[in-house]
This record gives structure tokens, C-alpha cells and sequence, in this order.
């Protein structure tokens, strides 16, 4: 069902408020992943993954699920529609692929950052879980870059389903613009007609006898 414009606007604002935080958030989270990978000082190693992993369950997760239902909104509520636009149906895929890699990834996350609040972490494992958590990070950050690009340029037109929509819109309008017109024309013809009974019977040709 197509949204007020009022509706309409505030829906937009949230859905760039969400992808745009969510960006931002990555972009944090990467920050601290590499400073957590070449960091030699101890302490700043464990903050930087206790901040991460709050930073993604309280920031990065909302956003994401934020981002993904405000666009499914959006989608639902304007003249672009769902799978109408290739644009909008890779923006979607895109976003739900992000958004379940963010969650099988949390793990890892989480379990660095429940050792980094004890420990220093050091090791083979847990050098592999801070390379993992700054590729994620770095994969994410293009994904959502990639989504933000898509939304601006729009560089597919529309899908089969998009082009079928389009076409029956359009036979629908032709028919209501000609059922207006047959309206019309009746309407002429009638008030023609009329003036012409009005002429007959002002000549005396037949309508009444004066």
C-alpha cells in the first residue's frame, strides 16, 4: 500500500539513519579490530575487543535488522516495490547476506572478547580469530559501501516481473483515460442533442404546437 508522503519521508530518514549508522559502526569495529591485531600494548588489546564486542551486539546488530526492515519498508511502500528493480533486489540480497554473516560471526566476537577481559590473547587461535574479525570487518565495510552506492545510482532498470507491473499499470490507466473519454463524448453528444430539441422546438418543427 503506497505511504503518505509525511509517512514516506520519516520511513527514508530512518532507513538512512540505520545504513548509515551501520556503516559507521563497521567502520569502529574495523578500527579496533587492527588495533587489537598490531597493538603491543596489553591493556589497549583488551579494551579495544571488550569494545567491540558491545559495539556489535548494541550497535551494529540493531542497525543492521534497522537497516534491513525500514528498507523492506521503503520498498513495500513506494512506487519502487520489492522485485520491481534489479537495484532493489541485489540491495536486498546484499543486506541479508551481510546481516546473517554479521550474526554466524558474533562468536567469535564474543569468545575474544570474554578471553580478552581475562587474559592477553596470544596463540595461533587467537591470532587467526583477530585476522578473521579484521577481514569480516573489511568485507563488511564494502558490502554496505556497495548497498549506499546502489541506492544513489540505481543501475538496473526493472526486473520481468517490474516491466509486467509497469505494463498492466499502463493498460490501466489507457482504460480509465478511455472510459473518461467515451464519458465525454457522450456528454457532448447529449448536450448537442439537446440544443438541437431545444432549436426544433423553438422553430415549431415538431415538439409541441404554439
Amino acid at each position: 500500500m503506497p505511504m503518505s508522503p509525511r509517512v514516506r519521508k520519516f520511513a527514508l530518514t530512518a532507513h538512512i539513519t540505520f545504513s548509515v549508522g551501520w556503516f559507521g559502526a563497521v567502520a569502529v569495529f574495523l578500527a579496533l579490530a587492527l588495533a587489537g591485531l598490531t597493538s603491543q600494548n596489553a591493556q589497549l588489546v583488551q579494551a579495544a575487543y571488550v569494545a567491540m564486542a558491545l559495539s556489535a551486539w548494541f550497535v551494529i546488530v540493531p542497525a543492521s535488522f534497522g537497516a534491513f526492515s525500514t528498507g523492506l519498508i521503503q520498498s513495500l511502500g513506494t512506487q519502487w516495490g520489492l522485485f520491481k528493480h534489479y537495484w532493489v533486489v541485489v540491495k536486498l540480497l546484499l543486506t541479508v547476506i551481510a546481516t546473517g554473516l554479521l550474526l554466524l560471526h558474533m562468536e567469535p566476537v564474543s569468545y575474544l572478547a570474554e578471553i580478552a577481559s581475562q587474559i592477553t590473547p596470544s596463540g595461533t587461535e587467537f591470532r587467526s580469530i583477530q585476522l578473521q574479525l579484521v577481514g569480516d570487518a573489511s568485507a563488511a565495510l564494502f558490502v554496505l559501501g556497495a548497498t549506499i552506492a546502489i541506492s544513489v545510482y540505481k543501475p538496473w532498470g526493472l526486473t520481468p516481473y517490474g516491466i509486467r507491473k509497469q505494463q498492466a499499470q499502463a493498460e490501466m490507466r489507457n482504460e480509465k483515460s478511455a472510459k473518461r473519454s467515451q464519458g465525454f463524448y457522450i456528454l457532448i453528444g447529449l448536450l448537442v442533442l439537446g440544443v438541437l430539441i431545444a432549436i426544433i422546438h423553438l422553430l415549431g418543427g415538431g415538439l409541441g404546437n404554439h
